[in-house]
């Protein structure tokens, strides 16, 4: 399956935080989208992995995308070596999108800097002719994607585009409060982490509200670029 872009997070939950919204649009007007997960999130502190598992299903539903898969690396201790590069590298060719979403390029959790680093040098290596990969016996041809793009987490980092998710954000919010082990709850017994605040679950309206205020529109979702963004005109921008 040839999917129109691949979304990748160190844990489930990174993308529907990250670009949960920009997937719902896309994937609205008719783009092929997957999500993949490097790790199961089995070292936070709520929940356990199987809830995640069960999250994560749920999460993907709500948005519609055709394909989500986790790659089951060692939670916080995954590297970015060519074992797990090789890895990578047979995602994108098995599905060959024209668009990668990765983690944001630095950030709280070392995973999310970690896998940033990783899915983008996997992307660059997935083009080579001379790295064999295979799949059910098969040898992959050689894909690089056109574009990556790095999603904003906790930190605040300055996009260098943003979309127009105005009309999306409830469904990116269904997205994320799939994960109901994750986030705020005043009934829950449980410890309370940096993303359990009522604060935390706020923000993420407010932050889209206000990233589209700077942009003149309702809502946005934020990327930083690895290389120049390119328009046709300068019509073309909002």
């Amino acid at each position: 399956m040839k999917l129109d872009i691949l979304a990748i997070g160190a844990h489930p939950d990174d993308v529907e935080l990250g670009c949960g919204a920009t997937i719902a649009k896309e994937v609205k007007a008719g783009k092929k989208v997957g999500i993949i997960d490097l790790t199961r999130g089995e070292l936070g502190t709520r929940g356990t992995a199987e809830t995640r598992d069960k999250e994560s299903a749920n999460a993907a539903q709500i948005l519609g995308v055709e394909v989500r898969e986790n790659m089951r690396f060692a939670d916080g201790f995954f590297v970015n070596d060519k074992k797990h590069q090789l890895e990578i590298i047979k995602i994108i060719r098995k599905y060959k999108p024209d668009m990668v979403l990765c983690n944001a390029i630095q950030d709280r959790h070392i995973d999310h800097g970690k896998g940033s680093k990783l899915v983008s040098d996997a992307c660059f290596l997935s083009g080579l002719i001379k790295i064999e990969t295979h799949l059910n016996n098969d040898i992959q041809a050689p894909w690089r994607p056109k574009h990556v793009y790095h999603y904003i987490q906790w930190q605040d980092i300055k996009p260098d585009l943003v979309v127009d998710v105005t009309g999306y954000i409830d469904k990116k919010m269904e997205s994320v409060f799939a994960y109901k082990t994750q986030f705020y709850d005043q009934n829950s017994k449980e410890p309370e982490t940096p993303i359990t605040s009522k604060n935390f679950s706020d923000s993420i309206e407010y932050r889209a509200r206000d990233l589209g205020r700077l942009v003149g529109v309702d809502y946005a979702e934020g990327f930083t670029a690895e290389r120049y963004v390119a328009v046709d005109t300068l019509f073309n921008v909002k």
